[in-house]
């Protein structure tokens, strides 16, 4: 796949999984599932306050309100109560993935998390961003966002693994991966991540983090320019045709992420990977695209871990 509009019709012609959406009670949520349905993409199980729900379809597309009345709607008295509830369908086989709607993602990732009664798959949770930056030859992967703020070396193992395994999803079998830095060499004393980067590209070499090829540190540039690569005589299978770009901290990749969507024009999708299905954690400041895009994106994964 080489677009998010490329995304968006693999999933529909897929056709329809069920999706569980935990306190579903907003606007802009109901307005992202109901189009996932009408692409055929998702079917939503909407869980939550059935009369907030109900005010908040009526409030939806400027007022002139969503019909949900095809959808199963399913009670719950409060935010936890929801998201353990959205987290049962899905453990249970009744859902296929799982969606935020107006609660704290911290309330929904504990619920997911839960050692007995969620959909824990025993790896590391992160953020995977899916980016169709319009300067950039094919669809970039960002990892972590979101999550992780100063992950270590086995942190970064899992990271790339999830990575990895949405790049599987979309048409790309073995990605490169880039370790961005600030610089290209590796300056353990002054730049810790430098050194980290180093040992994650001869893990990779070695077998230890499979189905990919790593390389780093890598400057942005030197990971998505092939010129630059060229004139600073970088000698690197993944540099200048980065598939996967993966930040040392969450600063950084927050930043970058915000950036290519605000600033560069790119399209996006995100998803959270580590349980055993993707769970789509989607943020009222996203344009309508980017909550599309993310439930497609989720479901392809979620058919993939099936």
């Amino acid at each position: 796949m080489k677009s998010i509009a490329g995304i968006l019709s693999a999933a529909a012609a897929a056709g329809r999984t069920r999706l569980a959406v935990a306190a579903s009670q907003e606007s802009s949520v109901l307005e992202a599932v109901v189009t996932a349905y009408e692409a055929g993409i998702a079917e939503p199980i909407l869980v939550g306050d059935p009369g907030a729900i109900a005010a908040a379809a009526a409030e939806a597309r400027d007022k002139k309100g969503l019909d949900i009345s095809r959808f199963e709607l399913i009670p719950a008295p409060d935010l936890p109560s929801a998201a353990a509830i959205a987290v049962g369908l899905v453990k249970s086989g009744r859902a296929d993935f799982l969606m935020k709607g107006i609660i704290d993602t911290s309330i929904l990732l504990k619920a997911v998390l839960n050692k007995e009664t969620g959909i824990n798959a025993g790896r590391l949770a992160s953020h995977v961003a899916v980016l169709e930056v319009p300067t950039y030859h094919k669809l970039l992967i960002l990892s972590d966002a979101a999550i992780n703020i100063a992950p270590d070396l086995l942190a970064f193992v899992d990271i790339i693994a999830s990575a990895v395994k949405v790049a599987a999803a979309i048409g790309i079998e073995r990605p490169k991966v880039a370790l961005l830095a600030a610089v290209e060499k590796v300056n353990a004393e002054k730049m810790p991540w430098t050194a980290v980067a180093a040992v994650l590209s001869q893990m990779n070499r070695r077998g230890q983090i499979p189905g990919c090829l790593v390389d780093g540190p890598l400057a942005l540039d030197n990971a998505i320019s092939a010129e630059s690569a060229r004139i600073k005589r970088i000698q690197s299978e993944v540099a200048g045709d980065a598939d996967i770009l993966i930040a040392p901290d969450i600063e950084a990749g927050n930043i970058l992420y915000k950036c290519l969507l605000d600033l560069a024009q790119a399209k996006g999708a995100g998803i959270v990977m580590g349980a055993a299905k993707p769970v789509i954690l989607t943020s009222r400041s996203d344009a309508a695209e980017t909550k599309l895009a993310s439930i497609a994106l989720a479901a392809l994964v979620g058919r993939r871990a099936g």
